[in-house]
């Protein structure tokens, strides 16, 4: 991820260690380059920092009290990234009110398992709180950049990569910009955003991260790489791209990936695979995806988006590594032996391949609009505005309903009456089918059929007629959920 023309500080944290250990290992003899499968590393964390990259999963702070689940994630990873407890919600429900606990739960966790964090994300037109989605213009860019700022000083060197802007470009084949309150406040936002996150913290790395920028070929791809070359070229801090890689029969592996993912890294930028999960965990695709992350000298880590099928966002689809019982599956096994199969790494950096100076012409059919990102996607309709309730008291209302085929997130507005609230509940009941797996912003009682959500520690205070908002991840459907609000 490092431009290696400009002075970095040096790395801090357990991604180093790891580095270090690497190279020390290589150094040790050649032999290393011929251990038996009897002495192959046996999970994918070991097996992945031998050949200088980490594996990782993303992970929720309310199933670090599991055991099966924790189990899975000190013995298999090296590195680890918030699902949605570093998100803009989370961390700033009301403005200049920061809140880190669930975050810090993971990051502390991480940090006594000797694992790196990514952090994820800083600047997103995505579950933002309501004080924010009210915003537009110099208002809005200010209170982006304090919260950049503010976030990342507070992670300062614990966290090995940010996520410092997520899913900026628009679907379908224009290659545009989202036109989202961010892009509103004028085309420099993302530049504004990384410059932001490098002073607050010098060592981390900073991503660009999206979806559907896997196919080399399509237009959104394209524009991503125009933009990491721009930034490249005018000294504006990046070190890195992070490829979600939700691959399904809507959205599959493309032949062209390792095309892709060597063009980035061409640019001078590492590459990260960071959000990837496969409709059906289908061993050989994600046997191809790592080998062809190996292939590529910076292409530097994965992340698989979840730890067993019933923890994904995309549960119904059994699309990771292990079985919801933690039984590790036939992909697993692929993944581990593509893994020890690889090479370590050099000792001395690969040259940089120029990057192609034109894009290529399609060949392959543009990604489908309806493709969902990890957790959510934008609306497809506008949020719902609530007034307040006549009296006292408050009223709730789904203000977002992100659904793909078996799952949705839910976000939920709660508007304070004529007179402000110490604590609140929310009520609802879900659809036939429909089960919670992860709420934040709120505490969620039961997971199926009538489930309450109070306040969290910080938020239950409202004033009169203000709003805070919370949210939830489901399986199944969302929709048809009407919530009813009581407060104290």
């Amino acid at each position: 991820m490092t431009d290696q023309s400009v002075s970095r500080p040096r790395r801090r944290g357990p991604r180093a260690a790891l580095a270090s250990a690497a190279v020390v290992a290589l150094a040790a003899g050649t032999a290393l380059l011929f251990a038996s499968a009897a002495s192959a590393a046996t999970t994918l964390g070991a097996s992945a920092a031998e050949r200088g990259r980490y594996f990782g999963a993303a992970i929720a702070a309310n199933k670090l009290s599991e055991s099966t689940y924790v189990n899975i994630v000190n013995r298999e990873f090296n590195s680890v990234t918030p699902e949605n407890e570093m998100k803009i919600d989370a961390t700033e429900p009301q403005q200049n009110q920061f809140t880190f606990g669930n975050a810090d739960r993971i990051v502390n966790h991480a940090i006594s398992q000797g694992m790196a964090v990514r952090g994820h994300t800083l600047a997103w037109h995505s579950q933002q709180p309501g004080w924010m989605q009210s915003m537009e213009g110099s208002a809005l860019r200010q209170a982006m950049l304090n919260h950049v700022t503010q976030v990342a000083t507070y992670y300062r060197g614990k966290i090995d990569s940010w996520d410092v802007v997520n899913e900026a470009f628009d679907d379908g084949n224009s290659g545009a910009r989202r036109n989202s309150n961010l892009q509103r406040t004028g085309n420099d936002w993302i530049e504004a955003a990384f410059r932001a996150a490098r002073a607050a913290d010098p060592g981390a790395k900073l991503c660009y991260n999206d979806y559907n920028i896997d196919n080399w070929s399509w237009a959104k791809t394209q524009a991503a790489y125009n933009l990491v070359r721009d930034f490249k070229q005018r000294g504006v801090p990046i070190d890195c791209v992070g490829l979600q890689s939700h691959f399904n029969s809507g959205s599959p592996y493309p032949s062209n990936y390792r095309t892709t993912l060597s063009s980035f890294a061409a640019l001078g930028v590492d590459v990260q695979i960071t959000e990837l999960d496969i409709e059906g965990a289908s061993a050989n695709t994600y046997r191809s995806v790592v080998a062809d992350c190996l292939a590529v000298a910076r292409c530097n880590g994965i992340t698989v988006w979840g730890v067993r099928d019933c923890d994904s966002w995309r549960s119904s689809q059994n699309p990771l590594l292990f079985d919801c019982s933690g039984n590790k599956k036939p992909a697993y096994d692929a993944v581990l032996a593509e893994l020890n199969s690889g090479a370590p790494p050099p000792t001395t950096a690969p040259p940089t391949t120029a990057p192609p100076t034109t894009a290529p012409p399609p060949t392959t059919a543009p990604p489908p609009t309806t493709a969902p990102p990890p957790t959510t996607a934008p609306p497809t309709t506008a949020p719902p505005t609530t007034p307040p309730p006549g009296g006292g008291g408050c009223s709730a209302a789904v203000y977002q309903l992100d659904q793909w085929p078996g799952g949705f997130v839910a976000n939920v507005r709660v508007t304070a009456g004529s007179s402000a609230t110490n604590a609140w509940a929310v009520t609802m009941t879900l659809p036939s089918g429909a089960a919670v797996t992860n709420a934040w912003n709120s505490q969620a009682s039961g997971s199926t059929g009538t489930v309450r959500f109070t306040n969290a520690p910080w938020n239950g205070r409202i004033n009169a007629g203000q709003s805070t908002t919370f949210g939830f991840q489901g399986t199944g459907t969302g929709s048809g959920m009407t919530p009813s609000c009581s407060a104290s």
